[in-house]
C-alpha cells in the first residue's frame, strides 16, 4: 500500500467510525498519534521495498584487481598461469631472467629502481657513505666516494624533484649474473638551480643468490 492511500484509509476510517463524536482535546491528540503512528509503521515496511515489493538492492563497492586495472605499456603481460609475457625491446632477456629467477617481477624490478635512483641520489648530494656502499657495486662506490671528497663541502646538495621518464633500456644474462638497464630521465635541484639529468643506470643481480637485491653496477650519460 502506498502512502497516500495509506493516509487516505486511515483517515477514512477515523471518520466511519468516530463521525460526530466530541472529543477531549486530549484524547483527540492521542488518537491522532496513535494514527501517526499506524503511519510510520507502515512506512517503515514498506522503505527498502522495489515496485515488485522485494528488497531494494543498494550497489556494493567493488576492488578492482590488478588485472583490472590500466597497466603501463612496458608491463609484463599475465597469463591464466600467473607466467609474465614480457614486451617491449628487451623482453627477450626478461624473459630469460625470469627462467633463470622466478622470483624475478619487471613491476617490482621498476618500483625498486626508482626508488634506489632517489635514495642513492640523495645520498650521494648528502655525503652519506654508509647508504651508499651497500647499494653500489665496489668499482662505482670507489668513483662516487672520491667525488664525493673532492667536492666542496658548502656547495648546496642536488636532490630528486621529479621524474620525466623511467624505463628499460636494455637487458642480459651471463654467467647467471642479471643486468637491466634503466633509462632516467629527471628534474635535480638544490633549492636554487634545477637541472635535467638524462642518464642508464646499469642494475645487476646473481640469480643464484638468496638476496633478491640488486645492486647498481654502472652509470651513462644518455643522449
Amino acid at each position: 500500500m502506498r502512502v497516500k492511500s495509506l493516509i487516505s484509509y486511515t483517515y477514512t476510517m477515523f471518520q466511519r467510525n468516530f463521525d460526530g463524536l466530541m472529543f477531549d482535546p486530549v484524547v483527540e491528540v492521542l488518537i491522532l498519534a496513535a494514527i501517526a503512528l499506524v503511519v510510520l509503521v507502515r512506512l517503515y515496511t514498506t522503505l527498502g521495498k522495489g515496485d515488485d515489493d522485494q528488497p531494494a538492492k543498494r550497489p556494493s563497492a567493488t576492488v578492482r584487481s590488478m588485472s583490472d586495472q590500466a597497466q603501463p605499456e612496458s608491463a609484463p603481460v599475465q597469463t591464466g598461469n600467473s607466467r609474465p609475457i614480457f614486451v617491449g625491446p628487451a623482453a627477450g632477456s626478461l624473459e630469460e631472467i625470469y627462467e633463470a629467477d622466478n622470483r624475478f617481477s619487471e613491476g617490482d624490478f621498476m618500483v625498486g629502481a626508482r626508488s634506489a635512483y632517489k635514495i642513492i641520489v640523495n645520498a650521494f648530494g648528502v655525503g652519506d657513505r654508509d647508504t651508499l656502499a651497500p647499494m653500489l657495486d665496489t668499482d662505482v662506490y670507489e668513483a662516487w666516494d672520491e667525488a664525493i671528497e673532492a667536492r666542496d663541502p658548502d656547495a648546496d646538495p642536488f636532490a630528486v624533484l621529479r621524474f620525466r621518464k623511467v624505463e628499460i633500456d636494455s637487458a642480459s644474462l651471463t654467467d647467471g649474473v642479471a643486468r637491466i638497464l634503466v633509462r632516467f630521465e629527471s628534474e635535480l635541484g638544490n633549492g636554487e638551480i634545477v637541472r635535467n639529468a638524462k642518464e642508464i643506470w646499469t642494475f645487476m643481480h646473481s640469480v643464484n643468490s638468496p638476496d633478491p637485491n640488486w645492486i647498481l653496477d654502472d652509470v651513462e650519460v644518455a643522449n
